[in-house]
């Protein structure tokens, strides 16, 4: 063996174990990002929806009878609860408490907005008159076909992101505790909104 051909192997492993240094890790991140097992596990309260729906203004209309904007729901993160039917006693102690959960978030609060969509029902509860964070719209058309029903059949409350795409869905009856966590979680690791 000459001189020569122990610095041409010295030079081979040398340039290997640079070029390895560069390839080792896109083939790693390649192998990981195929495989399926190695997903992060999300654990939510909600339902996650999924995929996404984009939900579209058509049919909201304010309380005065004027039509919705086309961005009244975006630009922010939104707490929406749908209802058809009745409002009593129990539609207006969920709004608050809705109100609470948004106060709850501290310094995010101003991040999240309330909407409370009807179909004409509750015109007479008044909800919304004395609560500036809250938005009432009357849904005529399909606009509460949008969203989709619980176990039970029901409405729920739901979560839009900033672009107007709805999220997630909790139950109306479930704790606000839920729906408080996931908001907090979903404001930390989000930049829009």
């Amino acid at each position: 063996m000459t001189p020569s051909d122990d610095a041409r192997r010295r030079g081979r492993r040398q340039f290997l174990m640079v070029a390895s240094l560069f390839v080792v890790p896109v083939v790693t991140a390649i192998v990981l990002y195929r495989s399926v097992d190695w997903r992060p596990v999300v654990n939510t309260q909600g339902t996650l929806i999924e995929p996404p729906r984009t939900l579209s203004p058509a049919g909201l209309t304010r309380a005065d009878g004027e039509r919705a904007p086309a961005d009244a729901l975006q630009g922010r993160w939104s707490v929406i609860r749908p209802v058809t039917g009745e409002c009593g006693r129990r539609e207006r102690a969920l709004v608050e408490e809705l109100g609470r959960v948004r106060l709850a978030l501290d310094k995010d609060a101003d991040r999240v907005r309330r909407i409370f969509v009807h179909d004409g029902a509750c015109a007479a509860a008044g909800l919304g008159s004395d609560e500036p964070d809250l938005r009432v719209y009357v849904a005529t058309g399909d606009f509460l076909s949008q969203f989709p029903l619980s176990v039970d059949g029901a409405t729920g409350i739901y979560i839009a992101d900033p672009h107007g795409n709805l999220m997630m869905s909790y139950p109306a009856s479930g704790s606000a505790r839920g729906l408080l966590k996931d908001l907090d979680r979903l404001l930390r690791l989000s930049s829009i909104g």
